[in-house]
């Protein structure tokens, strides 16, 4: 795959990437694992800037391995920028936000871990925030049956999953409500959405993509490899 970039573009990614991925097992970073002879980071860079809307990509990678990851993100030459994250995930998204290029007031925030995700998703969460909704997510149906379980075990209830979504990246801001949502967060959360959903601003669903899943675990890469292996990815 070919990354294509765009001087017509108005959106900024942030790329947190510096989070150990404990549940991948002893190794590299988790946005450094490799998929099929190459890091997950990459996979996720060349599918976000094959986006026409994407114009600069932030990388927030471990602190120490900046110098390492500029020199793997090479190919993408100046429409990335890599800089140092921080102890969480809301220290590096913050920490690649104050990076960003001023102008860009639609961001998008991406972890690698789903570093399948199509561009075709990116632009569909760039478009519905350009169409005037200020925080947008991915989602999709939530197909397992849910219940709601007591610490030692006994189910309590079982949750109507009608009503119930399984939230995706990119995660697309204006970039007023993200920045605001970043300096009043009281604690850390994963999700970039939930900050602002705190802060009493509405969080929009559009429809997410399959091929979207988060790789987190060993068998998470063994899934992924196979769908890069069928061409289901690309």
């Amino acid at each position: 795959m070919t990354a294509q970039r765009s001087m017509r573009g108005d959106v900024a990614v942030l790329v947190p990437a510096a989070g150990s991925g404990v549940r991948m097992g002893p190794g590299a970073p988790k946005a450094l694992r490799h998929l099929r002879g190459e890091p997950l980071l990459v996979h996720a860079l060349r599918r976000v800037c094959a986006a026409a809307s994407v114009a600069h990509v932030v990388v927030a990678s471990p602190a120490e391995s900046v110098d390492s990851c500029t020199a793997l993100l090479a190919e993408f030459g100046p429409i990335v920028t890599i800089v140092a994250g921080g102890d969480s995930r809301q220290a590096s998204v913050a920490a690649a936000l104050a990076a960003a290029p001023d102008h860009l007031e639609i961001v998008l925030v991406h972890d690698a871990a789903r570093a399948l995700a199509p561009a075709s998703l990116v632009e569909a969460v760039a478009e519905a925030v350009r169409s005037g909704h200020d925080a947008v997510v991915p989602a999709l149906p939530v197909v397992d049956t849910i219940k709601q379980v007591s610490p030692d075990g006994r189910v309590v209830a079982t949750i109507d999953r009608s009503q119930l979504r399984a939230i995706q990246t990119p995660q697309g801001f204006r970039r007023s409500v993200l920045t605001n949502a970043h300096v009043l967060a009281a604690d850390d959360l994963t999700d970039d959405a939930g900050l602002v959903e705190r802060m009493g601003a509405d969080v929009w669903c559009i429809p997410g993509d399959p091929a979207a899943m988060k790789i987190t675990q060993p068998f998470d890469l063994a899934v992924a490899s196979l769908l890069l292996g069928s061409g289901q990815s690309d």
